[in-house]
């Protein structure tokens, strides 16, 4: 019986994402392949460090029962690696616990190209190179940050803060902005705020979430006891009077927000430091660094902002 990848909700993760390459990239980059991979077999018994990703990937991970009915979550590894050199991560997986056991090592091509073989809604690496491509063939990609972030290895929450325009909306709004400046931009605001904008790049990744969200709020309807375990936020530049759109489109999609932040232009570093996110999504790299140091952070290269960096 095949297995059934498709009723999932699919996160694919490259190795750079999930553990801390450094290293072992450094070793490639300036003795070429065949260092890399001795050296790869040499450190095969040494756990990698924990990347970027980790915390995100553990928590979701963490969303799934005991049962098979109760699963609902599912991660693959898409490498560059070739399965020799790809073996020292699979070590480091089963050493940290995290219940992974499916991945594609291409040996040196594109990982992604598999996304839809395995139901994937977000590809994460730290390739930049791979993140733009996965992009342009229309697949939804974002690269990570380093951070010095150290996760509460007994916490159970999952704490996720997106950017809206670019990301969970396409940038027709920031074009809007770019053509007319801010008046104009609010001016058409207030004229379609009733009118859905487009979905954004990570637009499957986040609906995917929120159903996720609105499982563990089920699970508390038949146990009162029981506390939800994913919490979302809306961390927007926007703010009033754009944020109704925001609001009314989130309501059209059934889509439930525990918090939403519409700064109009303040840091979002300063948010970030009270939400404390295990991951942050943003489509500009001004609003990633003042926060990827502190906080898991994922630029998406997407639209009109990125053209002009």
């Amino acid at each position: 019986m095949a297995y059934p990848i498709e009723q999932k909700f699919v996160v694919a993760v490259a190795s750079s994402a999930l553990f801390n390459l450094e290293e072992s990239d450094r070793v490639f980059r300036e003795k070429g392949e065949e260092e890399y991979r001795r050296y790869q077999r040499e450190h095969e018994r040494e756990t990698l460090e924990q990347g970027v990703a980790f915390p995100l990937i553990k928590r979701l991970l963490s969303i799934n029962g005991e049962d098979k009915d109760d699963q609902p979550v599912e991660v693959v590894v898409l490498s560059r690696n070739d399965p020799d050199t790809g073996l020292r991560m699979f070590k480091s997986i089963e050493y940290y616990g995290l219940p992974i056991t499916r991945a594609a090592f291409v040996a040196g091509s594109n990982p992604f190209r598999y996304m839809e073989a395995f139901n994937a809604s977000l590809f994460l690496s730290a390739n930049l190179e791979d993140v733009n491509a996965a992009l342009d063939m229309g697949f939804p990609a974002g690269r990570v940050f380093p951070t010095r972030f150290i996760d509460d290895e007994d916490g159970q929450e999952l704490r996720i803060a997106f950017d809206f325009d670019g990301i969970i909306a396409d940038d027709s709004a920031e074009s809007v902005f770019q053509q007319l400046g801010m008046k104009g931009f609010h001016d058409n605001e207030r004229q379609k705020a009733e009118e859905r904008l487009p979905e954004g790049p990570l637009y499957k990744f986040f609906s995917g979430v929120a159903r996720l969200q609105r499982r563990e709020w089920e699970k508390k309807k038949d146990n009162p006891g029981y506390q939800p375990r994913i919490k979302l936020a809306i961390v927007t530049a926007r703010n009033a009077p754009a944020h109704e759109r925001v609001v009314l489109s989130l309501r059209n999609e059934d889509i439930r927000m525990d918090e939403a932040f519409f700064l109009g232009g303040i840091d979002k570093g300063r948010i970030m430091k009270v939400f404390r996110p295990h991951i942050f999504f943003d489509d500009q790299l001004s609003h990633i660094e003042g926060v990827a140091s502190f906080f898991p952070s994922v630029h998406v290269p997407f639209g009109i902002t990125n053209k002009k960096q």
